[in-house]
């Protein structure tokens, strides 16, 4: 057996399953749509909601503790007479709402 084919098929091992466990990273979690329900659930609670919005490329937020795979959304609602539109940052794994912030 020639050493040269046993090396370059262990490297080549190596590269699948590196690239393998990328790919699986990279898909888990919850899909957006399913994000945004919970969401959605979470702030209906408060009242009706009238439109809503999710950002389908996860994206990473770093925190000094730690970082985390996150969706970016946005709910819109009535309170009264004045709408009110809320930005929010859901955690891609389990749907926690992280953040919340109200731009109008």
């Amino acid at each position: 057996m020639n050493w040269k084919h046993v090396i370059g098929g262990v490297i080549a091992g190596v590269a699948a399953s590196y690239i393998a466990k990328e790919a699986i990273i990279k898909n888990s979690g919850l899909s957006s749509n399913e994000v945004l329900q919970i969401a959605k659930a979470a702030f209906k609670e408060k009242g009706p909601i009238n439109g809503s919005w999710i950002q389908m490329e996860k994206e990473t937020l770093l925190t000094l503790e730690s970082s985390f795979t996150v969706y970016r959304g946005g709910i819109t609602r009535m309170n009264g007479d004045k709408q009110e539109v809320f930005e929010f940052v859901s955690d891609s794994e389990t749907g926690n709402i992280l953040d919340v912030n109200q731009l109008a």
